[in-house]
C-alpha cells in the first residue's frame, strides 16, 4: 500500500525576501524561486496584476510554523 505525500502551500520564515510568496510557489511547484519572481515581476510591469496577486496570496497563504 502505497502512502501520498500531499505538498502543502505555506510562506516559510527563513529565506524569504519580504514575505515569502515567492519561495511557498517555488517550494509547491518545485521551481527556482528566481523564475517565481520574475514572474510576479513581469506581471507587475504588465498591467500590475502581479502585485495584486501578491497581496492576496500573502494574506491567504498561512505561514510555517
Amino acid at each position: 500500500m502505497t502512502t501520498k505525500n500531499h505538498k502543502k502551500l505555506s510562506r516559510p520564515q527563513e529565506d524569504r525576501k519580504i514575505a515569502g510568496v515567492c519561495l511557498a510557489f517555488a517550494n509547491y511547484f518545485d521551481i527556482d524561486v528566481t523564475l517565481v519572481r520574475l514572474l510576479f515581476a513581469f506581471m507587475f510591469i504588465i498591467g500590475g496584476s502581479g502585485f495584486i496577486f501578491y497581496l492576496v496570496s500573502w494574506i491567504l497563504i498561512p505561514e510555517s510554523n
